[in-house]
Formats: C-alpha cells, sequence, structure tokens
C-alpha cells in the first residue's frame, strides 16, 4: 500500500492525513479531528474512552480502523487511528460537540437531497447540472458530461447483463477500454493529469470525453451483438471498443499534429460560464 503524507488545515488547525494510492483514498489522524472538534486536554485518552463506549454499543466504524505512522509531536513516525472519509464522518455523529454540528447537518442535508433524487432522477439531474456550473464548466461541457454519465450507464446495465461483477470486474473492464483508446491505465491517466481523487472525467477536455464516450458505446454495442458468456470474454470486447476510440485518436492526432490526451483539466480548457458568449 503506497501512501502519500500531508498535512490539510481546517480552521486553522493542522490535520495529518495520507492518500493511498491503490485504493485512491484520503485517511485522516481521528485525534487530530477529535482535537479540534472537542478541544479535549488529554485527546489521547478522550479517543480510548469514545472507542470503548462505541464498541460496547457495537459499533462497527472503530473495529474497521486502522493505524498508519505519521509524523509526532515530538518529530518521530508514530502509528496513529486513521478513518477515511465515510469512517469519519460516522465518528462525527457521535462527538457530543458544538462543533461536531455543521457536520451533522451536512450529513442529514446529503442524506435527505439522496432520498429527493431517488424519488425523482430529474432532481439529481438539476443538482448535477448547477454544481458543475458553480464549479466554473461551461454549458456545453456540461450536457456533454451528462451525456456521458447516459454512456456509462448504457455500459454498466450491459455488464450486469452478462453477469460482470461490480467492483473489482467493472474497474478491471473500464481499465481495458481505458487503455485502448488512450494509450494510459486509468491510474496512469490520473496520475499524468495530477489527479488524487478528482473524478478523471470531470477533468477530460471535450475530446477526451468524446473519445471516452465513443469507446464505452462500442464496447456496449459489441456486447450487446456478441452476447459474451464470461468474464474473459467481456474483456476482449472491452478492449476491441477501446481500440476502435484509440485509432480515431491517431487519425486526430496525425491530422492536427498534437496529443489528444492533455494533462490540461476541463475547467482550464473550456471557457467558463462568465466568458461565454449568449
Amino acid at each position: 500500500m503506497t501512501e502519500k503524507i500531508a498535512i490539510k488545515v481546517f480552521e486553522d488547525n493542522r490535520v495529518r492525513t495520507a492518500w493511498n494510492d491503490t485504493e485512491e483514498k484520503w485517511y485522516f489522524s481521528v485525534v487530530d479531528v477529535l482535537q479540534i472538534l472537542t478541544e479535549s486536554v488529554d485527546i489521547a485518552a478522550y479517543w480510548r474512552k469514545l472507542k470503548q463506549r462505541l464498541k460496547a454499543e457495537g459499533n462497527e466504524t472503530v473495529t474497521n480502523l486502522h493505524g498508519l505512522k505519521m509524523l509526532a509531536a515530538d518529530g518521530k513516525m508514530r502509528m496513529t487511528d486513521v478513518a477515511d472519509t465515510e469512517q469519519l464522518f460516522r465518528l462525527i455523529q457521535s462527538i457530543p460537540s458544538p462543533k461536531a454540528e455543521p457536520f451533522k447537518v451536512w450529513i442529514a442535508k446529503v442524506a435527505r437531497e439522496r432520498i429527493d433524487e431517488i424519488e425523482d432522477p430529474e432532481i439529481g439531474i438539476d443538482r448535477l447540472m448547477e454544481t458543475y456550473l458553480k464549479k466554473g464548466y461551461s454549458k456545453a461541457w456540461i450536457n456533454q458530461r451528462l451525456k456521458s454519465i447516459e454512456v456509462r450507464k448504457e455500459l454498466t446495465d450491459e455488464w450486469e447483463a452478462r453477469g460482470v461483477q461490480q467492483g473489482q470486474e467493472y474497474a478491471i473492464l473500464t481499465d481495458e477500454i481505458t487503455k485502448a483508446w488512450s494509450g494510459f491505465s486509468v491510474k496512469q491517466y490520473k496520475n499524468f493529469k495530477d489527479l488524487k481523487k478528482e473524478n478523471l472525467r470531470d477533468n477530460m477536455t471535450n475530446l477526451e470525453l468524446v473519445l471516452n464516450m465513443l469507446a464505452e458505446a462500442t464496447t456496449t454495442e459489441i456486447s450487446r451483438e456478441k452476447k459474451p458468456k464470461d468474464f474473459n470474454e467481456s474483456k476482449i470486447i472491452a478492449k476491441q471498443g477501446g481500440t476502435i476510440a484509440g485509432n480515431t485518436r491517431k487519425e486526430i492526432e496525425a491530422k492536427t499534429g498534437k496529443k489528444v490526451v492533455s494533462q490540461l483539466s476541463a475547467k482550464k480548457s473550456l471557457p467558463t460560464k462568465n466568458s461565454e458568449t449568449e
């Protein structure tokens, strides 16, 4: 497991963090977060008692935590309990602190919005559009991004129908498609764009996004025609779909003399809503 240790600042307080390349997750020092929220004079003792109480209540979050070596106040690397984002939110819900309330309100709001979106999917689309606009994406790019979500959903529905398992098998097939059209695995592509937790598609240029859609849509069509019987057959089809888009990429590069896969993010390479002409 490869980690990159970093420091994040929350309300002028330092929180030790570690980025896990394999899992693509941030891990946060639990005691650092508790110190901010509780201002306890003995945070180690506070955390011990909280862990004991949560374990007695059958809280699985505490059981599933693990430790990492992080730089301590004395300048030495010492083991400390860490939590990923989801685990951290669950722990925060257990802390009787006024400072924890903004987090709890946010969690409740997200849960309520998710229920609304399940009841009416259009709400989710509208919220997504609004979120992208606030981040500075152009309307043209947003419409294309929403279309890419539809194309991806059609592909995963096809995989599900062919018995492909969600999780690792989806990731392997996605890697095959991405490598075949772009020349990079998903992880290599994200590293090339200097991304960590950020969504890769959200950082594609118009042309990258179009070719990625072409690769996934082509894979879907081939799969529907060939009707693969197992994962290995689906893997072959994934490479075929990606290769078709990859050939298109190479033709574009030959004509333009420029590489399609770019280190630019979508927001850097596209006009924002403020610079668009109506």
